[in-house]
């Protein structure tokens, strides 16, 4: 069974309104939500999505981490993932300090080769091997990029950095990720990359999703349009724009605004159609299997919940798929059958997304907290849910 105690993001949610001297009324009238959600979910007797989330947290004026418990540190630490985020904080610290005699020179082909083995094995969600692996990689390619100062290796450092992005993402380190975001933008301009800065304003803007700062995140996507768009229009310039319209859409689609939503899926699915199958480029997983999850994450977003699940049962997932984008899926159907009352078909949808990354799932506070509205739905909880939740650390 969960243990039962009164640390979740509705008793954090109380802690920071009482801070803020707010009634729940004076609360719920600053969000988009009821306030007879927030009684439940500051009670325990609903979970918190991660769009009710972020709203109350730029209603405090506060980080979203202060609510969801993030980084969850008990569960790194038994992990053994949390001694790893300390040499990424360091690595990521050595971008001025120019080449370092004592690192060997090593082909550029062979670093390059590096950089990539990181990015698939984060797509892979395997965080531990890739955060181990993660720092030398940062460190040699560094020291090879000032030594040598050529547009590959600089290309190739900004990947490593945005490999920590990643990492520090999925296992809630959202401080570390604004500074790997940064040495990113720092390496990108250093090789001329449009690209690779187009990208970056992409996962900035992400950044302001989470936050609930979705104005900013729409100002950051038309950035990295205005970029991007000023390059030559190859293939990657496209897949490029269309990753912008996918990052655009969830965002408009947790502000509510539909048509802009429609607008965005219908930019990103011409851009599909001209790559095609365009995953491997800049591992963004961009193509037509893509934009079918962006459309649903989208429903999810604006808790067209029975929408999303008629989304997902048209989606016919590629063995090739990136296992984090099939766990992301399965994340989002959970959540769709936990809201539409298909609670035995959430736990199976939670329990596939476990089997299919690992890492990630436990790591991910909406998988966490579909959980918990599981345990609370149930009169008794089955032993597989009770195992569940005792794995998130709930």
């Amino acid at each position: 069974m969960p243990r039962q105690d009164d640390d979740h993001t509705g008793s954090r949610i109380k802690e920071q309104r009482k801070l803020a001297r707010l009634t729940q009324r004076q609360l719920a009238d600053r969000i988009p939500y009821s306030y007879s959600l927030l009684n439940q979910v500051e009670c325990g007797a609903k979970p918190a999505n991660l769009g009710f989330v972020a709203a109350v947290a730029k209603a405090l004026r506060i980080d979203v981490t202060l609510l969801t418990g993030q980084p969850y540190v008990t569960e790194l630490q038994h992990d053994r993932l949390a001694e790893l985020v300390r040499p990424v904080r360091e690595a990521l610290d050595l971008y001025d300090l120019g080449a370092d005699d004592t690192v060997p020179d090593r082909p550029a082909g062979q670093l390059t080769a590096l950089a990539d083995e990181l990015c698939a094995l984060v797509r892979a969600t395997h965080l531990r091997n890739a955060a181990r692996r993660l720092p030398a990689a940062i460190a040699e390619l560094t020291t090879a990029a000032w030594r040598h100062r050529s547009t590959e290796l600089w290309q190739a450092l900004a990947s490593t950095y945005r490999t920590a992005h990643d990492i520090s993402v999925k296992l809630g380190y959202y401080d570390l990720a604004s500074v790997a975001l940064d040495r990113m933008d720092w390496a990108a301009h250093r090789a001329s990359d449009p690209c690779l800065a187009a990208i970056r304003q992409y996962m900035r803007a992400l950044v302001y999703f989470r936050e609930g700062e979705y104005a900013i995140g729409q100002r950051l996507v038309t950035s990295g349009h205005a970029i991007v768009g000023a390059a030559e229009q190859t293939r990657e310039a496209i897949a490029v724009t269309g990753q912008l319209h996918l990052g655009a859409s969830v965002i408009a689609a947790r502000a509510g605004a539909k048509a802009v939503v429609v607008t965005h899926i219908a930019e990103a699915m011409q851009c599909a159609a001209r790559t095609g199958d365009a995953s491997a480029i800049h591992w963004l997983s961009f193509g037509p299997t893509n934009v079918a999850l962006h459309r649903m994450s989208a429903a999810v977003e604006m808790r067209q919940y029975d929408e999303a699940l008629t989304q997902a049962g048209r989606i016919k997932l590629p063995p090739s798929l990136a296992a984090s984008r099939r766990a992301h899926f399965l994340i989002d159907r959970a959540r769709s059958e936990m809201e539409t009352g298909r609670t035995e078909a959430a736990l199976d949808s939670i329990v596939d997304a476990r089997r299919a990354a690992p890492e990630q799932t436990r790591y991910h506070p909406g998988a966490r907290e579909t959980v918990k509205g599981l345990v609370h739905i149930s009169r008794r909880t089955p032993d597989a849910l009770g195992h569940m939740a005792a794995w998130v650390g709930l």
